[in-house]
């Protein structure tokens, strides 16, 4: 297909309702915690702003069967990129920064349909504390600051959002105008960073109290800040000096002190240490206002040390001062055959230079000598022994060895070491005899063009002859030419610009395409022989897929509407034969090759419809792999759940009514819900009966509608879809069944995911949760918890208290019911209810308590203790009733309370809620019990 042309797909569905258990996933991104405000931005984009070191907490509430895989990830920099366990639906980031913003993305997908993705930014407010500096616009090298000279106070914040900043002389507020020695800008290049406060000719009354406040205008509730400078005639810039030698030579293990003190300067600086290029410090160096201490000095503690005073007030002042640790190292050596007949070769009768080299700290402390055979070599006619200067070079010593005879073969061995000892001595033996040859180097067959994959780790190798065998140097070649003598100026994948190798192996882990290129392998005069370098070169190509743009992207939009995708090619070797392929889930829409001439692909909708919703990707492909292109299409979701499920208690012999009640769960969210259509129709024909729209929404309200003259004992489907300004969001669909028994009883097993609407109480200290035996870990405490649910099956679910750490003794976890509206009328009693639940309470150290409470929302909400249980009960589960008598809306609360030891859980399973008093109470336990 020719990338040229748009591509338009229109859908047809028909539109049947099948009741498989399977079903894809959805997925929408809910908060909980310390959001100072959550908003719509352009594209309905939803931002989540929050204050540096809250707490961030959001949950990705998710449907589908079976349950999805949940992970959460975060656009730059993948820090939040992991992988969340089955119940952890909850992204909490304690004690946020400034770098933890971004967008925050969560997927879920279980192999049904496209995975679904939400996404939600999140924006980290802060107010760093001000700071003033000072500045004069002449004689900055003069102690003083004199009449007669402009003088600027700079005050600077770091912040989000933008910092505002007002000055204050003494209780004086200053702005522009209001002295005509004082001028107030902010430089256009900082953009509104920082504030100057000008004083032009210095003034009596300008040596004064000055308070820089910033502010954020109190968004998050952040407080203004604010920093203060005493301006005088003594204010002056810092000066400082070293108390020490320089430079400072000492012995590796010695402790040294470096002393750094203020000599001047008002305010009186502040002094620190530090090292070039930001080095840290020795971690066992101790640092004292301007003394520094390093106890057991070590080699690599040697180098540059300077001293910084600052007081804010023109430049810090910085002395510097060098730290030389004796010792020795790099000790190489290289054998020169005769330097003056050109020959790779050592023979009988010509000249042969062994040479050692070796890095001393300090230089000049540097000797050498010189043993043959283990006995001390002195110079002579014959043997010509010399030391290069080690103020121009490494310290190097050389024998020359003039006209070999047979009696000089044999090991040389040169010694070096430092005139005031304090380290210990380096010896290099060198063997000199007739086997002695000269090296050869060769890439082995098939080895110098090799081709490899981003990610991929490969070997470049080359074969290394010789005795003694020298050292391989690695180095790439610029890419100008192939040349031998081209420059290597391209740095090594180690960052350096050559590598040494003594195996002749270079191996790079994890290539990247930067390390396409050439590579030279060369002998190295080092531990060898000084003969011209033998050198070969290897062609490394680095092949890796496309990269495209948008890796990931959101797009709202309504029923009816068009729009285009585009996926770009940034990218890719090989270049040649790239194809692209549109899908949308797992559909595939049209697949083509890109042109020379092109760089993108797209696709294009003239009409979405219901269908049309989901992830569109695109792959463009080459032979390394792919890059993938993802577009989210979604409409404008409203969120919104039932509240409650709430029979009608009707004693009408044909018929039966139902109380549907929902709300919207973030009214802020998402785009502003305008009505809800209502369609309701029999399960059996599918026709539908009605199609009320129930009007305008009051924000977060508890929304009811009643259905009546449903027909006994048919079931209804229920389809709820909101109305926003851009048409109609996704529909919640839902199944009324008419039994007898449950027009007057609630009951909840815990087997659906929405706990039959149960919630975890926000104030408590840990919360419930659901598992089954199939799925809990027992392995830790395994004498606790029961082995199947209360009706003896092991995949059956039930909610449990888990006693392990980090519960501490007294911790508890409580469990709200969904909230029932008491059916009491003035004219008639308040009626009865039976709570009924069965409950598992095992374990050694099971001083657990389990309680239940009343809890009614009159107009006084109140708590009533109506039943408590303490103890081990044994492996067994045993149901509780209770008789309640409430007297206005209420809920059930379960309470747990951890008791002193790990083992020992309490479990809950099957409740139940009937009209009517409680038939056939339990008998008494036994455990420390009250039953009303």
């Amino acid at each position: 297909m020719d990338p040229n042309i748009s591509h338009t797909h229109t859908h047809t569905h028909t539109h049947t309702h099948t009741h498989t258990q399977m079903s894809p996933p959805t997925v929408r991104i809910v908060h909980s915690g310390q959001a100072c405000n959550v908003e719509e931005e352009r594209y309905s984009e939803r931002v989540y702003t929050i204050k540096e070191g809250e707490t961030l907490e959001l949950q990705c509430l998710v449907t589908g069967h079976p349950r999805p895989q949940i992970r959460w990830t975060k656009t730059a920099g993948g820090a939040s990129d992991r992988e969340s366990s089955l119940h952890n639906e909850t992204l909490r980031i304690e004690n946020i920064n400034r770098h933890q913003g971004g967008r925050y993305y969560c997927k879920a997908e279980n192999g049904l349909g496209s995975p679904a993705i939400r996404s939600i930014r999140v924006d980290v407010y802060y107010l760093d504390d001000p700071v003033i500096t000072i500045h004069q616009s002449v004689g900055e090298a003069k102690e003083q600051f004199y009449f007669e000279r402009t003088v600027f106070l700079r005050c600077v914040a770091n912040s989000n959002p933008p910092v505002h900043y007002t000055w204050r002389r003494g209780r004086e507020v200053l702005s522009q105008g209001s002295d005509s020695g004082v001028e107030i800008y902010e430089p256009f290049f900082t953009q509104g960073e920082t504030k100057i406060l000008k004083l032009k000719n210095l003034r009596p009354q300008d040596y004064a109290d000055y308070t820089c406040f910033s502010s954020v205008r109190n968004v998050c509730g952040i407080e203004d800040k604010s920093a203060h400078f005493t301006l005088s005639n003594r204010t002056a810039p810092p000066s400082i000096k070293l108390l020490l030698d320089d430079p400072l030579v000492v012995n590796p293990g010695e402790t040294i002190t470096l002393v750094c003190v203020a000599s001047g300067g008002e305010p009186h600086p502040s002094l620190k240490w530090m090292r070039p290029d930001g080095q840290q410090l020795p971690k066992r160096s101790v640092v004292k206002g301007g003394t520094l201490t390093i106890p057991a000095v070590a080699i690599d503690d040697g180098g540059v040390y300077s001293c910084v005073g600052s007081n804010n007030v023109g430049n810090p002042a910085k002395k510097t001062t060098t730290i030389l640790v004796r010792g020795l190292r790099k000790g190489r050596f290289w054998i020169t055959p005769d330097p003056y007949h050109n020959d790779d070769n050592i023979q009988i009768g010509r000249e042969v230079k062994i040479s050692c080299q070796v890095e001393a700290t300090p230089p000049e402390e540097l000797q050498f000598s010189w043993l043959k055979n283990g006995r001390p070599l002195r110079s002579s006619e014959r043997m010509v022994i010399t030391h290069t200067d080690t103020d121009v070079s490494p310290g190097t010593t050389n024998l020359d060895i003039i006209d070999l005879k047979f009696t000089d073969f044999g090991t040389y061995t040169c010694v070096a070491s430092l005139r005031n000892g304090g380290t210990p001595e380096i010896s290099i033996d060198v063997n000199i005899s007739s086997t002695t040859v000269p090296p050869e180097l060769t890439i082995p067959r098939g080895r110098s063009h090799l081709i490899t994959q981003e990610g991929d780790t490969v070997d470049l190798q080359c074969l290394v002859s010789g005795k003694p065998k020298p050292i391989i140097l690695w180095s790439r070649v610029e890419e100008s030419g192939v040349a031998a003598a081209a420059a290597a100026t391209a740095l090594m994948p180690d960052g350096s610009i050559q590598t040494e190798s003594y195996d002749g192996i270079l191996r790079i882990s994890n290539v990247t395409r930067e390390m396409s290129g050439t590579y030279r392998c060369q002998t190295s005069q080092y531990n060898g022989f000084n003969v011209k370098p033998r050198e070969a070169l290897i062609q490394l190509v680095v092949q890796f897929p496309p990269a495209v743009e948008p890796v990931h992207t959101e797009i709202r939009q309504a029923l009816g509407r068009a729009f285009s995708l585009t996926c770009r090619l940034l990218r890719a070797h090989p270049a040649r034969l790239l194809r692209y392929e549109w899908k949308l889930g797992t559909r595939l829409l049209t697949v083509g090759q890109f042109s020379d001439q092109r760089d993108d692909t797209n696709y294009h909708v003239r009409a979405l419809n219901r269908e049309g919703y989901g992830e569109y990707t695109c792959d463009i492909t080459n032979e390394a792999g792919a890059g993938r292109c993802t577009f989210l299409v979604t409409a404008y979701p409203p969120e919104f759940y039932y509240d409650t499920y709430s029979a009608l208690w009707q004693n009408r012999p044909r018929v039966y009514g139902f109380k549907l009640q929902w709300t919207q769960m973030e009214p802020n969210a998402v785009d502003r819900i305008l009505a809800y259509r209502l369609g309701i129709s029999p399960l059996v024909d599918r026709q539908p009966l009605s199609q009320p729209l129930v009007g305008k929404t009051p924000k977060g309200e508890l929304l009811t509608y009643n259905l009546t003259e449903l027909i006994k004992p048919e079931s209804y489907l229920v389809r709820l879809t909101p109305i926003t300004r851009y048409g109609e969001g996704d529909s919640t669909e839902r199944i009324i069944t008419y039994s007898g028994r449950l027009s007057r009883e609630f009951q909840c097993g815990f087997e659906d995911e929405a706990l039959c609407l149960f919630s975890q109480d926000k104030n408590d200290v840990f919360d419930w949760t659901r598992h089954s035996a199939a799925t809990r870990d027992t392995k830790y405490t395994p004498n606790t918890g029961p082995s199947s649910d209360h009706t003896g099956s092991k995949q059956g679910f039930y909610m449990y208290i888990e006693t392990s750490r980090p519960r501490l003794e007294g911790d508890t976890a409580r469990l709200l019911s969904p909230t029932f509206n008491s059916k009491s009328s003035p004219v008639s009693n308040n009626p009865t209810y039976c709570f009924a639940f069965y409950y598992h309470m095992y374990g050694k150290h099971i001083g657990e308590t389990l309680n239940v409470f009343l809890h009614q929302k009159g107009q006084a909400v109140t708590d009533t203790l109506v039943w408590s249980l303490t103890g081990n009960q044994g492996d067994r589960w045993c149901q509780a009733k209770v008789n309640i008598h409430p007297t206005t809306a209420f809920q059930m609360v379960i309470e747990g309370v951890r008791g002193s030891g790990i083992e020992g859980d309490i479990a809950i399973d099957d409740v139940t809620i009937e009209e009517g008093e409680c038939k056939d109470p339990p008998p008494n336990t036994g455990g420390h019990t009250m039953v009303w």
